[in-house]
């Protein structure tokens, strides 16, 4: 398999720590496509990923599996535990619940923030910008943090007693954060936590140098 994304990006973060949780980083290969360059834009990655975003899962029979949440579910299926999205139906209903929250609340926010309000990935790529929306989602991220601070005063991981795809959706809010230089609100503890506790995994703290 081969996993077409940017190293340092938050988004490829998330299924770089999904591969080292699962043992899986030995069967694929990465190819970096260069975000700064526009490399994902062009008509030669479109063809794999009309949407023109990253990670792509390339597959051995030649197809393109896209968006973070399907890859990590593909890989899930691959190796055994640790289960990334669920073992129960109630298990894989919370997951993908808080899994979707996290991207709607801190993750995707952060990324228009990033896009509009900030230089983002230069002029060459940034064809178009809207720094007042881009404040408005800076703002809605931080409201999130706030949000995912209460639900994890009463669990340690963001789905409930175990660390999951959800927490992965997050870790990839909170790398984007530190990219923009968003801090987390005073006064959230928990999710500092949390956040501390994610640092120190080494599916997290290895995930740009993971190689396979």
């Amino acid at each position: 398999m081969i996993i077409h994304d940017w190293a340092t990006g938050p988004y490829p973060a998330r299924v770089r720590i999904a591969l080292a949780e699962k043992g899986l980083a030995g069967q694929v290969r990465f190819r970096s496509v260069d975000l700064f360059k526009g490399e994902h834009k062009r008509p030669e990655f479109l063809a794999k990923n009309y949407s023109g975003t990253l990670p792509v899962l390339e597959l051995p029979d030649g197809a393109f599996i896209a968006e973070c949440t399907a890859i990590t579910q593909y890989l899930d299926t691959l190796a055994g535990p640790p289960t990334l999205t669920g073992a129960t139906p109630r298990e894989a209903g919370m997951i993908h619940m808080m899994n979707k929250r996290a991207e709607l609340e801190v993750l995707d926010p952060i990324s228009v923030y990033f896009h509009h309000a900030t230089p983002g990935l230069g002029p060459d790529v940034e064809l178009y910008q809207n720094p007042e929306w881009g404040l408005r989602q800076r703002d809605k991220a931080l409201r999130g943090m706030r949000y995912f601070d209460q639900v994890l005063r009463g669990r340690p991981f963001v789905a409930g007693d175990a660390f999951s795809m959800a927490d992965i959706a997050l870790i990839g809010g909170m790398i984007f954060a530190e990219i923009v230089k968003l801090p987390i609100p005073e006064g959230c503890d928990a999710l500092q936590e949390w956040h501390g506790r994610m640092q120190a995994r080494p599916s997290v703290r290895n995930r740009v140098t993971l190689s396979g």
